[in-house]
């Protein structure tokens, strides 16, 4: 009985060791076989993001175009107002190269990982500044430029038209939802899921007989309903007199100095 014993527990010492070698090995074999290679760096370009902003912004018309969907002179008109306005600041990374950031990912659909190739930062770079624009920037400039029309005026469309005057004149414009595809973590993904299988957001837009936005909500699950999105937007300040009333004039638009 003891031999027996004993037996077994030899035999269970050596199927452990075992076991120990078929993980050992294999870390040996890795730590050899990198061992001797250099460490190579992410960001080999040539020439900084500065730069290429720079080249982009001193070369062809076209060039600039394609990048940034922006002609070099508006350009560097919009930088100059948003470096005076104080709404983006130059740092270790100027005010030039912050807004190419953002027009490069808007023009191209750019992942973070797109910018890195192109502009040569990481990630939490770009996170940083490009949620400054969209949490700032954006709405500021929205709240001084995008002006809603005279509710008490009807638009030329319909009180010229026989088909639409008397009958559309208290009409204001016009408001559609539309589903934006995203890419989402498994677990996190089930509300997003839209009533045709895909991932994406629930927009709702309006926008007036000039064809000019007037207001979004964005970031509803897909699963959303367009009758949830249009009440939560209507609790949330979706009333046209309310957005008259709350948007400023142009000239007397202050900026915060809340920047980056």
């Amino acid at each position: 009985m003891r031999l027996s014993l004993r037996d077994h527990i030899r035999k269970r010492r050596e199927e452990e060791d075992d076991d120990m070698m078929l993980f050992i090995v294999p870390a040996l074999y890795l730590m050899s076989s990198t061992s001797g290679e250099e460490r190579k760096k992410h960001h080999t370009l040539e020439e900084t993001g500065e730069v290429k902003v720079h080249r982009l912004l001193k070369g062809h018309v076209k060039n600039c175009q394609v990048a940034f969907r922006m002609e070099p002179h508006i350009f560097r008109e919009l930088a100059t107002y948003l470096r005076r306005k104080r709404l983006v600041v130059d740092t270790r990374i100027t005010v030039e190269e912050k807004l190419g950031f953002f027009l490069y990912m808007l023009s191209h659909n750019a992942s973070y990982e797109d910018l890195q190739v192109f502009f040569g930062h990481n990630n939490d770079t770009f996170h940083h500044h490009i949620n400054h624009f969209f949490k700032v920037v954006i709405p500021t400039l929205s709240h001084c430029y995008l002006q809603a029309s005279d509710p008490n005026q009807v638009h030329q469309k319909i009180q010229d038209n026989p088909r639409f005057y008397p009958f559309f004149k208290n009409c204001l414009g016009a408001i559609d939802g539309t589903h934006i595809p995203i890419s989402i973590a498994c677990e996190k993904a089930s509300p997003f899921k839209n009533r045709k299988g895909t991932l994406s957001i629930n927009v709702m837009v309006a926008c007036d007989f000039d064809l000019n936005i007037t207001f979004i909500s964005s970031g509803w699950e897909g699963s959303a309903t367009d009758s949830k999105v249009l009440r939560s937007a209507m609790s949330k300040g979706f009333q046209y007199k309310a957005m008259l009333e709350e948007t400023p004039s142009p000239k007397k638009c202050g900026f915060s100095t809340s920047n980056i």
